[in-house]
């Protein structure tokens, strides 16, 4: 972490970084290689998911990259609680993935990006949003979340939490309009 703050005040010049996936430098190419490598275990077999927490999907490539992962299979549950420019539920192009949104009182501002792995989960945390201005203009990071009881709890107590809303969530549907959940 050090060693971004470095870079920000032009002590170090350092593109790479050992833990952090970090914008402009490093965070696009990561989060793409993250995705294709969903990808690939739904292609072979394996487990394979994604699930994204954060404010804003725009960036098209990332769209891209993420219709390419749900034509192979892989499941995306997204919490996106602002502007989302990808279609879920689209034959043949999004089937596999859902979008809900929550807003509540408070401005969110926490992002999650869990990627299953073939069953060796990873997770990020951080502040990068899937935008442009987020991947390529600004400096923006996420960290890896390596204790299995904070993955286990953002997964099983605060993912969950917002996918169980029914009071303050709304379903993207696959022409654009949001619709509000209601409970079973």
């Amino acid at each position: 972490i050090s060693e971004v703050f470095n870079s920000l005040t032009g002590y170090s010049a350092r593109r790479v970084y050992d833990e952090l996936l970090v914008a402009p430098v490093s965070l696009r190419p990561s989060l793409k290689a993250l995705i294709d490598r969903e990808t690939e275990h739904a292609k072979a077999g394996r487990a394979s998911g994604i699930v994204i927490k954060n404010n804003q999907v725009t960036d098209q490539a990332m769209i891209k990259a993420l219709y390419r992962a749900s034509q192979a299979g892989v499941p995306i549950d997204m919490i996106v609680r602002g502007v989302c420019c990808l279609r879920p539920g689209v034959p043949g192009i999004s089937d596999t993935i859902r979008v809900r949104s929550v807003v509540g009182r408070f401005l969110e501002h926490s992002r999650i990006y869990a990627f299953r792995n073939g069953g060796d989960e990873e997770m990020y945390i951080g502040s990068a949003d899937l935008m442009e201005r987020n991947l390529d203009r600004r400096v923006e990071t996420l960290a890896p979340v390596h204790e299995p009881d904070i993955r286990a709890h953002l997964r099983d107590v605060v993912l969950q939490a917002l996918w169980a809303d029914t009071h303050r969530a709304f379903e993207l549907r696959n022409d654009g309009r949001y619709e509000r959940v209601t409970p079973a």
